[in-house]
């Protein structure tokens, strides 16, 4: 039976191929981070900030190009 493995250069495709995809479907999102403002004996006061980060089209689209290369060199390495 032909068995397959696969190369440090197709895992490595692979995985920027699959956050390239994830780039274009989500390509905002926001963290959240609580920070206490003011303490008082028990009393607490805190704030919530939230910041947004957002993934241009072009970095999503270069990391699926260079995991299609990197697919490509594995499989043309292979041989």
């Amino acid at each position: 039976m032909g068995r397959t493995s696969l190369n440090g250069l197709m895992i490595g495709g692979a995985i920027l191929v699959l956050l390239g995809l994830l780039g274009f479907a989500i390509p905002i999102f926001t963290t959240q981070q609580t920070k206490d403002v003011a303490k008082i004996g028990d009393l607490k006061l805190q704030t919530t900030e939230s910041t947004a980060y957002v993934i241009p089209p072009l970095v999503s689209g270069g990391a699926i190009a260079l995991g299609v290369i990197l697919i490509g060199a594995g499989l043309y390495r292979k041989n």
